[in-house]
């Protein structure tokens, strides 16, 4: 019969300098790839979205 432990916390993981570094990497290639696709946007179709040009930093960076 196998028992579960549900009373031990699981295992804290702690990101290696090169898992940090990627992840890094991957949010600032997102966040420019969102500002390029925002700004090649006219006025008309970003309010057509709701935006209007100066959100588009604050919505690239996801705050």
């Amino acid at each position: 019969m196998a028992a579960i432990d549900t009373l031990r916390a699981p295992a804290a993981h702690h990101p290696s300098i090169f898992e940090r570094v990627s992840a890094s990497l991957r949010y600032w290639s997102d966040v420019r790839e969102t500002r390029r696709q925002l700004s090649a946007l006219s006025d008309r179709e970003l309010s057509d979205i709701g935006l209007a040009r100066g959100d588009i930093e604050r919505v690239a960076r996801g705050l």
